[in-house]
C-alpha cells in the first residue's frame, strides 16, 4: 500500500511516496510555475506507483469548507495562473483515491504533533517565517479550522519604535508578515537576510516582532508547543532573543512550560510538511471517494 503526499509551495512542490509505515521510498521537487506545467511533473512522479490515498499540504488561501462550490480551490492567491485554482478536483482527475486538503502549515503542525517536536502534546502551533509567514494549530488533537483556516501570518503587530519600514505585504503593509517575512529584511536593509547574520541589531528586532506574535498565540490559544520553522528560523541565534522578548512582554500574566521546551525548532526540520501530509493521507485511507 502506497500513500503520496504533496507539499505545495509557491516556489516548489515536493512530493513523495510512502509505505504503510510512513516511510518515504522515493520523493521529487519540481518547480512552481503554471497549474498545468507543475501538475505534469506531479503526474509524472505518482503515475509509477498505484496510491491508496493522497495529502495536500497547500499554500492558499485555499477553500476547506467541503460544503463550498470552491472546495479544494486554491483561492485568493497573488500566485500568477494559480487563484481560483481546482487543485484538489485536478488530483481527483487523475487518482480514483480519497485525497485529504488542508494549508502547508496545518499539515506540518499536524506532521509536529504527530511525530516530531510536539509529540505527547495534546495541542501545538505550527508557525513558518520566510518568504511569507503561515502558521497552523493543532488543538486536542485536530487540525484548529473554522470558517476557513487560520492566517496567522497577516496579525497586526506594534511597529518597533526604530523600525522606519512601511512594510511589503500588499494587504495591510506593517502585519506581522509585512514586517517580519524575509522579504521584510531585505526590503528594511537592501540585502539578504543572510548576509545580515552578524548584526545584533537586526535579530533583536526581528525577534521582537516574532515575540509579539507569540504572545497573542499563546493568549488566544495557549498551546503546549510553539514550534518555529522556515527560512528566517535557520537563522538560530533569534531563538534566544526571541524567549526573552517573550517572557519580557507576557511579564507573567499566565503560565507557559519552560520557555526553551515551549518555543522550539521542528523536528522535522523542513520536512514537517510532507510528514504531515503523508500522515493524512494514511489517515483519509479508506474514506468514500466524493
Amino acid at each position: 500500500m502506497y500513500f503520496g503526499a504533496i507539499e505545495a509551495g509557491g516556489t516548489k512542490f515536493v512530493c513523495a511516496v510512502s509505505n504503510e509505515q510512513l516511510e518515504i521510498i522515493s520523493r521529487v521537487s519540481i518547480p512552481t510555475t503554471s497549474p498545468a506545467a507543475t501538475l505534469e511533473g506531479v503526474f509524472e512522479f505518482f503515475d509509477s506507483y498505484e496510491l491508496s490515498s493522497i495529502g495536500i499540504g497547500s499554500f492558499g488561501p485555499i477553500d476547506i469548507n467541503k460544503q463550498s462550490k470552491t472546495y479544494g480551490y486554491i483561492t485568493s492567491t497573488p500566485k500568477p495562473g494559480w487563484d481560483y485554482f481546482n487543485f484538489v478536483g485536478a488530483i481527483k482527475s487523475r487518482y480514483h483515491v480519497p485525497v485529504a486538503f488542508t494549508t502547508d502549515v496545518n499539515a506540518a503542525a499536524y506532521g509536529e504533533f504527530k511525530q516530531g517536536s510536539a509529540v505527547g502534546s495534546s495541542s501545538c502551533l505550527y508557525l513558518t517565517i520566510g518568504t511569507g509567514i503561515g502558521g497552523g494549530a493543532v488543538v486536542n488533537g485536530e487540525i484548529l479550522e473554522g470558517f476557513s483556516h487560520p492566517e496567522m501570518g497577516h496579525l497586526l503587530v506594534r511597529k518597533h519604535p526604530e523600525d522606519q519600514y512601511e512594510g511589503h505585504c500588499p494587504y495591510h503593509k506593517d502585519c506581522f508578515e509585512g514586517l517580519a517575512a524575509g522579504p521584510a529584511l531585505e526590503g528594511r536593509y537592501g540585502i539578504n537576510g543572510r548576509e545580515l547574520a552578524s548584526n545584533e541589531k537586526v535579530w533583536e528586532m526581528e525577534a521582537s516582532y516574532i515575540a509579539q506574535a507569540l504572545v497573542n498565540y499563546t493568549l488566544i490559544l495557549r498551546p503546549e508547543k510553539i514550534i518555529l520553522g522556515g527560512g528566517v528560523m535557520k537563522q538560530t541565534q533569534l531563538f534566544p532573543l526571541i524567549r526573552a522578548a517573550f517572557a519580557a512582554l507576557l511579564n507573567n500574566y499566565v503560565e507557559t512550560p519552560e520557555l526553551n521546551d515551549y518555543i522550539v525548532s521542528p523536528g522535522f526540520g523542513d520536512n514537517a510538511g510532507i510528514m504531515g501530509s503523508l500522515l493524512l493521507a494514511r489517515e483519509t485511507h479508506g474514506s468514500v471517494i466524493d
